[in-house]
């Protein structure tokens, strides 16, 4: 099978560390990842802003950047859910296109739940001693259903003790556009999810999506909490590597 690789905005610009540790947690299940070099953003930003065209405009570039594979694995349930949820929206006016955005949207998967809806796998034989919790971003938990998948992969880390957030699915305020709307409910949102994580007294934090963990991590900066923000895929692939 074709697996190729979404790395979405933030990851590509930001945290290229996550799209690179995500890569290799999937070849040491034998899968080798494509990377398209014409994809470009989901479109969600313009999207979420009113701006439908500039969002079609890249809706249609990213389906014909994936268009011969036969997965593709993103390390966002945003950016995912835009496409699973948002793109037949898009093309609702356009049989054609209506019919490709909807056979895209279900071959593109976040990353845990290819690693266990799809390639069956939920323990990579990571060891990661440390004291950790567990953010679900609404996206990937609202628009995709992940919650279990995560854990999962979670509770076979050998070594590590695993507390459970307080109020943990509630909103981290981010919400991309929203946080620049709307900053001061963003901010208000942010400061207390930042309270539950310290009540926690993990020293990681971990998650699925890299704009929640950016804005709580940045947060958690400006508080001067000594607490380690990290994408799954980090911590999965940082266990497998302590563990060798």
């Amino acid at each position: 099978m074709k697996v190729s690789i979404f790395i979405t905005c933030l990851s590509d610009a930001i945290y290229p560390r996550v799209g690179e540790a995500m890569s290799r947690i999937l070849a040491r299940q034998g899968v080798k990842l494509h990377f398209p070099e014409v994809q470009t953003c989901c479109g969600q930003p313009a999207f979420n802003s009113g701006y439908w065209d500039e969002a079609r405009a890249s809706a249609r570039t990213l389906l014909e950047a994936f268009d011969d594979s036969d997965f593709v694995v993103s390390p966002s349930g945003s950016c995912t859910g835009m496409i699973h949820h948002y793109y037949p929206s898009l093309f609702k006016d356009d049989p054609v296109m209506l019919k490709k955005a909807r056979e895209f949207s279900e071959k593109v998967y976040e990353f845990s739940q290819f690693l266990v809806n799809v390639l069956g796998v939920t323990d990579i034989g990571a060891h990661f001693p440390h004291k950790v919790t567990y953010h679900p971003s609404c996206h990937g938990t609202r628009l995709l259903g992940i919650k279990e998948e995560p854990r999962q992969l979670l509770a076979n880390v050998k070594g590590m003790e695993f507390v459970d957030l307080p109020f943990a699915e509630d909103c981290c305020g981010f919400g991309g556009t929203f946080a620049v709307k709307m900053s001061e409910i963003s901010g208000a949102m942010v400061e207390e999810k930042v309270q539950h994580v310290v009540e926690t007294e993990a020293e990681v934090l971990v998650g699925m999506d890299m704009g929640c963990l950016m804005n709580i991590g940045g947060r958690l900066r400006y508080e001067g909490k000594q607490v380690r923000v990290m994408h799954l895929a980090e911590l999965l692939y940082e266990g497998v590597k302590q563990k060798v």
